[in-house]
């Protein structure tokens, strides 16, 4: 599930908790009204029959919508930023190059550029923020360790590892073992994209 609709799940979660919360408050306030008028008229005292004080009713309603929202915060980074059809940015069919200036090269040099050929920059585009941190360094310096490339995506250790383990599973890296740390190559398909 993606964050976006986790959020409406979630925000529609505690509205239902208020709406309900606040209808029970209303009923008891209601019944605990009509039982004090009855035992006022009776002359008697109704107060082991009056139920559920209504403050009870406020109170809960409040920290379960606190509880849920707090255990949701919790969760929520981990969830996907991208909404289900933004998913994966478009890719276009073709590109212009441009020149280290900013401007767009003139007619004669402009060429399309065919996605298909150049993986690393496809694969670049679709990636999350923190996959292509870490990805990044590696394409541009094959074989950087696990310690350099912690310096420069700026993660923590645990960060960087879990993150290369899952690049690694989706087979665009591979780590070799050297001392105490990895080696971290690019796939071959990527490493040939140049």
């Amino acid at each position: 599930m993606n964050r976006r609709r986790a959020d409406v799940v979630v925000s529609l979660l505690v509205l239902a908790v208020l709406v309900v919360g606040g209808a029970l408050t209303v009923q008891a306030y209601q019944q605990q009204r009509a039982l004090s008028a009855m035992g006022s008229m009776m002359g008697s005292s109704m107060g082991a029959v009056h139920g559920t004080d209504p403050v009870w009713y406020v109170v809960g309603t409040l920290l379960v919508s606190v509880v849920i929202g707090v255990l949701y915060l919790t969760v929520r980074d981990t969830l996907d930023v991208s909404s289900g059809k933004d998913q994966f940015p478009k890719i276009q069919a073709g590109s212009v190059d441009y020149e280290p200036d900013g401007r767009a090269a003139d007619e004669s040099s402009t060429r399309v550029r065919n996605p298909e050929e150049h993986p690393r920059e496809r694969v670049l585009d679709l990636l999350p923020e923190d996959e292509r941190r870490i990805l990044e360094p590696v394409l541009d310096s094959p074989g950087i360790t696990q310690i350099e490339l912690r310096d420069r995506s700026d993660f923590s250790k645990s960060k960087v590892s879990q993150t290369v383990s899952e690049l690694e599973k989706r087979g665009l890296l591979y780590r070799e073992r050297q001392g105490r740390t990895y080696r971290i190559y690019p796939s071959d398909s990527l490493s040939l994209d140049e």
